[in-house]
């Protein structure tokens, strides 16, 4: 089924003369699917009868010097749009929200200067998780297609948790052949240990902290993905990442935005709860958890200064310690960081 869509893009008067640059690149498309294209620089006028909002990057009006002060200028911007989504938007409006930083902290804030529309705001993780299948398909030496049920756990761009328990190839050139239905566990076939917990890590930690993970195409891709499955539905049996606000699922603390395994299906998601063998140990979730909470507390100005996770071994490195046991199991080795939005490396 193919829908006429009209898009209006809104940004603020300075960016005017660019917007008109994009509409008319829009419009030289030609695409048969696009009934029109206009701008918006009026902030009444925002979001006017929208079905569909798209968030991507804000950028902030005034230099900002501390973490703080850059947490808490996503506050008002946040809460413009979420007023005026509420008040102009279409009622069944769907948002998704991307971009390279603060994804999760945005969506939140969203959903909570939009509690009507709440249920109705994502942040888009496909993204990360083209990008951890595309390092597993060169070294497996397939095309990324044939990775499926990557999960990204946490934050979408910032402490994450790659996920590979729940992984398969398809299609894979091996000496055990099958049907197109036939796949096989990643792990199973990658016997390189040290190349998952430290050459992969490294590589996607690498492009998470240069915001490269996020560049125009896969952006526009990874939005583009997300919102077919919300209409469409995702494959049949595929695992999807998706950042929804938490419930409690999985021992994740409520009231954050957190990534986590999903469906589409009926024009909705749903939360994967019944996955079996996907526990996350308490170590890696309160290690992804703290500084979304923290994000959160310092944008809403319920805390004053941010304070960033510290691991056991971070502490024993400012106690100068020598030594301190600690634990290196497969889940903790998958850890994905952003050093972009604060955060501390540990592998």
């Amino acid at each position: 089924m193919h829908t006429d869509i009209s898009i209006t893009l809104f940004d603020n008067k300075r960016a005017e003369e660019y917007l008109k640059t994009l509409v008319t690149e829009m419009r030289n498309l030609v695409s048969p699917f696009l009934r029109s294209v206009s701008m918006c620089t009026r902030v009444e006028e925002a979001f006017r009868q929208a079905h569909v909002v798209i968030i991507l990057d804000d950028p902030t009006d005034k230099e900002v010097y501390t973490l703080e002060d850059c947490i808490r200028s996503r506050a008002p911007l946040c809460r413009l749009y979420g007023c005026l989504i509420e008040k102009n938007a279409h009622s069944s409006v769907r948002v998704i929200v991307g971009g390279k930083t603060f994804v999760n902290l945005k969506t939140v804030l969203l959903m909570t200067y939009a509690p009507s529309i709440a249920p109705n705001v994502v942040a888009v993780a496909l993204g990360v998780e083209g990008q951890a299948k595309a390092a597993l398909a060169r070294k497996l030496k397939t095309i990324p297609a044939c990775i499926k049920d990557v999960i990204i756990w946490g934050n979408i761009s910032g402490n994450s948790y790659i996920d590979l328990r729940k992984a398969k190839v398809y299609r894979q050139e091996s000496a055990i052949w099958g049907p197109p239905h036939f796949s096989r566990p990643v792990l199973s076939l990658i016997f390189d240990s040290e190349w998952v917990n430290n050459e992969f890590v490294a590589t996607l930690k690498k492009l998470t902290a240069t915001g490269r993970h996020v560049g125009g195409i896969l952006a526009a891709h990874s939005i583009a993905t997300t919102l077919k499955y919300w209409y469409q539905g995702s494959p049949p049996g595929e695992i999807v990442s998706l950042g929804v606000l938490s419930e409690g699922q999985f021992g994740i603390p409520e009231g954050i935005v957190f990534s986590m395994p999903v469906k589409f299906e009926d024009g909705t998601w749903v939360v994967l709860t019944d996955l079996k063998d996907i526990e996350i140990s308490e170590h890696i979730m309160t290690r992804m958890t703290h500084d979304l909470i923290q994000e959160k507390l310092v944008a809403l100005g319920d805390l004053i200064n941010f304070e960033p996770y510290q691991s056991e071994r971070d502490l024993a490195k400012t106690d100068e310690k020598t030594t301190l046991p600690t634990t290196n199991d497969n889940q903790e080795n998958q850890i994905v960081s952003d050093d972009s939005e604060h955060k501390t490396v540990e592998q």
